[in-house]
């Protein structure tokens, strides 16, 4: 399954699988067995962050699997509070998850105010320093992508940002698109009405669950998904959303049939 994940490209030699698995709230030995699942079922991407408290236990699982370091995507994040402190704290995850470098860091979400620019500097200083593959932001609006762009020169290569079809919002998404900033949405299905009739019927024509076509509703529209599950069963019906897609039409009822905007 790993072999078929497709992936985007983000920089020279640094691709992101679209479909990775996320670690938000789960932690301790939860989070390193859970993280043993998801690799044993196939994920290649793992999404963590300084605050979620699990960076240890991911190190350790991606250890005790066995497979090569640059065979596995890492995404962690900087939270805010840690702005002027980024070394520290790269460093820091570094040392948790026991690599030399981080695929992703991310701003996890904008810093107080004129801090972010000195934030996005430093991210890019990191990278630069070999400590971290690529850099990106999370929960930024595109008015503050530009604000980065305009100042460095250097446009974040993934804004992750909570994604579903309540939250569907064409405007942002054609405009990260035209900034080359790919984007990668969370929560999809804990912001989802999985009862909504739309998607269970959706569901029904092709034989899967609703949380399978809310995933594979978003892969159509490019956005990287990293749902999250405790249970190695729903891990494998995650991965699954690969293996079949939905019409126009029924791209269209979800796009339209539930509105919401964009603050």
């Amino acid at each position: 399954m790993a072999q078929q994940i497709p992936a985007v490209e983000l920089a020279p030699g640094v691709s992101l699988p679209a479909v990775g698995f996320g670690t938000w709230q789960i932690t301790g030995r939860s989070a390193y067995e859970s993280v043993r699942a998801a690799l044993d079922a196939g994920y290649r991407h793992i999404d963590t962050a300084t605050m979620y408290g699990n960076e240890e236990e991911i190190g350790r699982a991606l250890r005790d699997s066995g497979l090569p370091r640059g065979d596995v995507f890492i995404t962690t994040k900087l939270p805010p509070s840690q702005a002027g402190r980024e070394r520290q704290t790269i460093e820091a995850s570094l040392k948790a998850l026991g690599v030399d470098y981080v695929d992703l860091w991310l701003i996890h979400w904008p810093p107080a105010r004129g801090k972010s620019l000195p934030t996005w500097i430093a991210l890019l200083e990191q990278r630069d320093a070999g400590r971290v593959r690529s850099a990106g932001v999370s929960n930024y609006d595109t008015a503050l992508v530009d604000e980065l762009v305009k100042e460095t020169g250097e446009t974040p290569v993934v804004n992750q940002v909570a994604w579903s079809p309540a939250e569907h919002d064409p405007r942002f998404l054609d405009d990260m698109r035209q900034r080359r900033v790919v984007v990668e949405g969370y929560s999809s299905l804990k912001n989802t009405p999985l009862s909504d009739p739309r998607l269970v019927a959706i569901a029904s024509a092709h034989g899967v669950t609703v949380p399978q076509v809310v995933l594979r509703w978003q892969l159509h529209h490019d956005i990287v998904v990293i749902p999250k599950s405790t249970h190695p069963e729903r891990m494998r019906e995650n991965l699954s959303v690969l293996d079949f897609e939905l019409t126009a039409e029924e791209i269209e009822a979800i796009d339209s049939g539930f509105r919401a905007s964009r603050v």
